[in-house]
């Protein structure tokens, strides 16, 4: 039986989903969530207390349990706003990581409303008809407009149930003037986009995500709406959240206890979504970000890696010349084939990490010639990359700045302790990669051989090529100076 999984380390709940794979489509056999409201823990400063470090581990704990038997390839599990705003987030990945059994990407806000719309759109059938996505979540919101599996539009905004209710609600009282001005408060959020959204356009709007699925569960429960979530329904809702003046004193079907607490909050995003986008209806979805990371990682399993086509895109928008890339990245893997196992860097993020970023390593000319290996890295950290980690686009980011010049040995630092030492060896392969094409010419790269040891290089050329090829020759002795800085002993024949 072929199973995958993953998990969402959300800002109010943590989710396991755990599927079996038949002929391309999935079956949920067993699902877990756990309200750890991870966002809570974040202080002024935004570092997560040991408290709320501790309660996440021990819940990863579990889960890990669940997911021993599941092949690593198989699972994904995903991190998102609070994990992305934590200052020690590294302190906490380390620990999560082991107590889960698994690595943890931590993704952008662009990824996760990308990762949301697949959810929700394998969640539903396809009626051609453009739609607007929103998902709740404690620490962010997600808007998105697509059509089919394609999203077209998306935004991330930085509110969400958990961080409003603290700053609103902290205290349990639900008072008007609280509420308008948490209602206020996402509004300023949605004001830069809500013009551009409405002018786009949509026929159907859907919701997802526990927010909004609790508020459903409510105005049905209570009679105010028979499917989904209507303007009226809300407003009702509103009456009764007055009514009620505090958290403690709710009395509403269809609610659990964690949720409860963080319902103002929800509400007041949701309301003024409604309010500021001029919503009459919603329907409500039982997708979310955990099946559209299922159906994601399934997509890399079977050959439909959405990342191929994000580097695709890039080389073609920032104008990269593909036949020096292609020249580049076919040196590259000859190179890596060649030292892996002496190197201990075998492994498909490895090479794949050094496939993009041998096509993508000129993408900085698009600025300028001048420190162009600097102008790619700021493009790689900062572009939305459809597919990609924060992780991800680091790694990348760092080998595209090490291909040429000093080795960058403070940006190296910069990333995770333990892919320094991979993403060290993997630049020195595209520097060489670089180095051995820099004529741009297909009948001027040679057959070499590679052998390493330790830190130790050695390069072997065809007979008398290096006394025909003088330039090279002097970009080898260059470089040699360059690889010793960094480590490593360079030497060629």
């Amino acid at each position: 039986m072929d199973l995958a999984a993953s998990v969402d380390i959300g800002s109010h709940s943590f989710h396991l989903i755990v599927v079996q794979v038949e002929n391309g489509t999935i079956r949920a056999i067993d699902k877990i969530r756990d309200p750890v409201s991870l966002a809570a823990g974040l202080d002024e400063n935004r570092y997560l207390s040991k408290e709320s470090i501790s309660r996440a581990v021990n819940s990863l704990r579990k889960f890990g349990e669940r997911i021993r038997s599941i092949p690593p390839h198989r699972v994904r599990a995903v991190g998102t706003n609070t994990l992305r705003m934590a200052k020690n987030r590294e302190e906490f990945i380390k620990c999560a990581e082991e107590a889960l059994g698994h690595q943890i990407d931590v993704i952008s806000g662009h990824e996760e409303a990308r990762l949301i719309y697949l959810g929700v759109a394998h969640s539903m059938e396809d009626d051609g008809q453009k739609r607007l996505v929103v998902d709740i979540g404690g620490g962010s919101t997600e808007l998105i407009l697509g059509e089919g599996f394609l999203p077209r539009r998306m935004e991330s905004l930085y509110i969400g149930c958990v961080s409003l209710s603290k700053t609103f609600f902290s205290e349990g009282i639900i008072a008007a003037s609280r509420l308008r001005d948490a209602e206020i408060m996402a509004l300023q959020e949605l004001e830069p986009i809500a013009n551009l959204f409405k002018k786009q356009g949509w026929q159907r709007t859907i919701g997802s995500s526990g927010t909004i699925l609790a508020i459903q569960d409510i105005v049905i429960a209570e009679g105010w709406s028979k499917s989904g979530i209507s303007a009226s329904s809300l407003k009702k809702l509103r009456k009764y959240l007055l009514s009620a003046g505090s958290i403690e004193r709710l009395s509403l079907k269809g609610i659990d206890y964690d949720r409860k607490q963080v319902l103002p909050g929800g509400f007041a995003i949701l309301s003024a979504i409604f309010e500021s986008l001029s919503i009459e209806n919603m329907e409500v979805s039982s997708g979310a970000l955990r099946e559209g990371v299922i159906y994601d990682l399934l997509g890399r399993l079977y050959q439909k890696d959405i990342r191929e086509k994000t580097v695709r895109e890039l080389m073609n928008r920032f104008q990269v010349d593909e036949a020096q890339a292609e020249r580049v990245q076919a040196v590259a893997l000859s190179f890596y084939e060649k030292v892996k196992k002496d190197w201990k860097i075998e492994g498909d993020f490895q090479r794949r990490i050094l496939l993009w970023a041998s096509l993508l390593h000129e993408i900085g000319l698009f600025v300028s010639y001048s420190q162009y290996h600097k102008h790619g890295q700021y493009l790689l950290n900062h572009l939305d990359m459809p597919g990609f980690s924060l992780r991800d686009q680091q790694c990348l980011s760092f080998l595209v700045r090490s291909h040429r010049r000093k080795f960058p040995l403070a940006e190296l630092q910069l990333l995770r302790s333990e892919d320094r030492e991979t993403m060290r060896k993997l630049g020195v392969l595209l520097r060489l990669a670089v180095l051995i094409n820099r004529v741009r010419n297909d009948d001027e790269t040679p057959q070499i051989d590679i052998k390493v040891s330790s830190n130790l290089i050695k390069l072997t050329f065809p007979p008398g090529w290096l006394k025909d090829h003088p330039l090279t020759e002097a970009d080898l002795a260059t470089e040699a100076q360059y690889l010793v800085n960094a480590g490593f002993f360079l030497q060629y024949s």
